[in-house]
């Protein structure tokens, strides 16, 4: 079994010189940025977002220089036209009054349904996706992923900020994104039949046209025979992407080889990973967990992090991506990117700058770490 993966990064779009938000679509940026790229980058629901996605990856080499080309491709073709990309789960000053939709029929439904919800989805995530052989095998490691997911989360932490305040939040992104239908953890599918019976009761109630209007933390994918994660902010250094995605990828390998692992996962135990994945988006690494290795006390996520890690080694040496896993340390060492920004907002503040001057410090260093080590 392979395992190929891909990765979906999404990007504020910004004026070049100021970074405020651009709420209108720009076509000719998206078609510059795909003729550059050769392909992989589209519209997202709000027209002040883009997607970037690679195509099916083998390993991380390959995965690395995507990953660089999207970025790369969207940084080239917004200096063409004075634009920019933000690499956060929430952009610092943006504010979601402003936005427009994009049009596109699937994105009418969703508006149609969520309302102002759907303005205020003004977020950014990072989505990896692990080919498996199987539906059953898509279910099953989907349920019995669920205690690690806040881990994930919290290596991936960039969404400190909302409207030009601190939020008091890490990820913010998820405490918002929770307002919307169908989020969070998936419940505790036991088959792939029974998974099946939930998403066509929705669709015969006319709740959803298909399963791709599921939106949790995870899930299987209705266009490829994946299992996606989507808990993760996007990520605003390329190196972090990579990381998550490996970590991700490995920890699958080990679900599937090794099925005793969180074997017989209980509805409490569920509930105690729901309670650690509000405590990451509140706290980020700092945030004490309740052991997600079942030995019921509590843990500091850096060493929940470490313990994954751990756990996922010999599956990250025989993929070959034990370097990016490794990356977990960098990020324990150095901070999420919510760390960093903030970091950023109060040494400005506290050197006497103004609050929207500070936030513009942050936002110059998003730009800069968004395309930092992709190509010129």
């Amino acid at each position: 079994m392979e395992f190929t993966f891909g990765i979906e990064e999404e990007f504020f779009v910004v004026h070049e010189r100021t970074l405020l938000i651009e709420p209108q679509a720009h076509e000719k940026f998206i078609a510059r940025a795909n003729t550059l790229a050769g392909e992989g980058v589209h519209p997202e629901l709000l027209q002040s977002q883009v997607e970037a996605a690679t195509p099916i990856c083998h390993d991380f080499g390959e995965a690395r220089a995507h990953l660089r080309r999207l970025r790369s491709a969207l940084a080239r073709a917004g200096n063409e036209i004075g634009l920019s990309v933000l690499a956060a789960g929430t952009h610092p000053t943006a504010e979601w009054p402003e936005q427009q939709q994009t049009q596109k029929q699937r994105y009418d439904e969703v508006v149609s349904e969520l309302q102002l919800l759907a303005f205020r989805n003004l977020v950014c995530g990072l989505h990896v996706h692990v080919a498996l052989p199987d539906n059953e095998t898509r279910i099953d490691v989907m349920r019995r992923s669920i205690p690690f997911l806040p881990i994930l989360l919290a290596l991936s932490c960039s969404s400190p900020f909302w409207r030009g305040m601190e939020s008091g939040f890490a990820s913010y992104r998820l405490t918002s994104y929770d307002e919307l239908p169908r989020t969070g953890l998936p419940p505790l599918f036991r088959s792939w039949a029974e998974y099946e019976g939930y998403t066509d009761v929705l669709t015969r109630a006319g709740i959803i046209a298909n399963p791709s209007y599921i939106w949790w933390a995870i899930r299987p994918s209705h266009k490829y025979p994946t299992l996606e994660l989507r808990i993760a902010d996007a990520c605003t250094r390329i190196e972090d992407s990579l990381t998550i995605a490996a970590v991700y990828r490995a920890m699958v390998r080990a679900l599937v080889l090794d099925r005793t692992l969180n074997a017989g996962l209980t509805s409490p135990e569920r509930a105690l990973a729901k309670e650690n994945k509000w405590r990451v988006q509140r706290y980020g690494l700092g945030a004490e967990l309740v052991d997600p290795f079942r030995e019921r006390s509590s843990v500091g996520t850096p060493e929940a992090a470490r313990r994954l890690v751990e756990l996922v080694r010999p599956h990250a040496e025989a993929l070959g991506c034990m370097a990016e896993v490794d990356g977990v340390e960098r990020i324990l060492a150095d901070g999420t990117s919510a760390d960093r920004q903030l970091a950023i907002f109060r040494d400005a503040t506290a050197r006497g700058l103004a609050r929207p001057n500070a936030l513009a410090q942050v936002k110059a260093w998003i730009q800069e770490e968004t395309v930092a080590g992709c190509e010129s």
